[in-house]
């Protein structure tokens, strides 16, 4: 399966990764490098993580990383997954 960044969580993840450079450049990049690492793996087992808690849609799930929650959809007929947002509920 394909994997595709919509333009909503590209701008999320740019402003994310803007905030931590703030504190530590390096934190920033080692961040984006993870992330990166755990949504190339979603295609091995798509269906991994929980039924979004934000959607009711069985195909679009919520993953955790570092505190963050990353919504991705499961595309089965094009045979993509579109990650959708990503943020932190605890921050505005």
């Amino acid at each position: 399966m394909k994997i595709v960044y919509n333009e909503t969580f590209k701008s999320e993840l740019k402003a994310i990764l803007t905030y931590i450079a703030k504190d530590k450049p390096s934190a920033s990049l080692n961040f984006k490098n993870k992330l990166k690492e755990y949504i190339n793996k979603i295609p091995d087992n798509p269906f991994k993580y929980r039924v979004s808690f934000y959607f009711d849609d069985k195909n679009i799930r919520d993953m955790t990383f570092k505190g963050y929650t990353i919504v991705y959809e499961i595309n089965i007929e094009k045979e993509c997954i579109e990650i959708l947002r990503i943020f932190n509920k605890n921050k505005p």
